[in-house]
């Protein structure tokens, strides 16, 4: 028995496979985001000082992040339709990942605001900062220097974490290749492509992630005058506000 690659039979399928690798790319990103901002609340609420909620918040994240994502898809898609709550495919997959990805970012960005030295905290409050203005202005751009590494990772995880929700119909990336391989039978070719893809998607956002973390982590790199240059010029332009 001879093993050869034989690609051919594949190339009317590349606008399935470009369909797929969109919607893997779309969901992803999608569920990223709205995930942020649900992980952002949740970071504050946790910080808080309501105990009820600040408990409400910490049963959340242990319960997301102990469990498997693709339970988390199972209870969501057919545990809600056993009470009557029917989701189309893609909306149950994209809350599930927001939901997902919402209790890890609550603790990376908790613990991003956590590295913030108190003394900035101090300084704002002292030139008569409100809260949403102290955490704009001084706060989280320090922190995006924290945040930035394990979020940038967290959105690379969820990435090639979209493979699960085909489980459910949606018709991302793997479930595009397993509808074209009942056609073409040539399953490690497709599955190699798909392989192909979805190393090009990290490797493009690893480029976008290291610049992001270069982007803010430039201050670090300036000398101790530039810095402090910055520092006076920082604090004349709060004063004059």
């Amino acid at each position: 028995m001879t093993f050869s690659l034989d690609f051919s039979p594949l190339l009317p399928y590349w606008p399935v496979f470009l369909k797929g690798a969109w919607l893997t790319l779309k969901m992803t990103t999608v569920a990223v985001f709205f995930g942020v901002i649900l992980g952002t609340l949740v970071a504050f609420a946790k910080r808080g000082r309501n105990r009820l909620l600040s408990r409400l918040c910490s049963i959340y994240i242990e319960a997301v992040r102990n469990t498997p994502f693709l339970v988390q898809i199972f209870l969501l898609y057919f545990g809600l339709a056993g009470f009557g709550v029917r989701m189309p495919t893609f909306t149950a997959a994209a809350l599930a990942m927001v939901i997902n990805i919402g209790a890890y970012a609550a603790e990376i960005i908790r613990a991003g605001i956590g590295a913030v030295d108190k003394g900035q905290y101090e300084a704002g409050r002292s030139l008569g900062m409100t809260f949403g203005k102290l955490m704009r202005r001084i706060v989280l751009p320090q922190a995006f220097r924290v945040i930035v590494p394990p979020l940038g990772n967290e959105f690379n995880v969820m990435l090639k974490n979209t493979t699960l929700v085909s489980v459910i119909g949606v018709q991302e990336l793997l479930l595009s290749t397993q509808m074209v391989t009942s056609a073409t039978f040539r399953v490690f070719e497709l599955y190699l492509v798909v392989a192909i893809y979805f190393l090009l998607l990290t490797t493009v956002w690893g480029f976008f992630q290291r610049w992001l973390e270069q982007r803010f982590g430039q201050s670090d790199r300036q000398p101790p005058a530039a810095r402090r240059m910055f520092g006076r010029s920082a604090m004349k332009l709060l004063r004059g506000r």
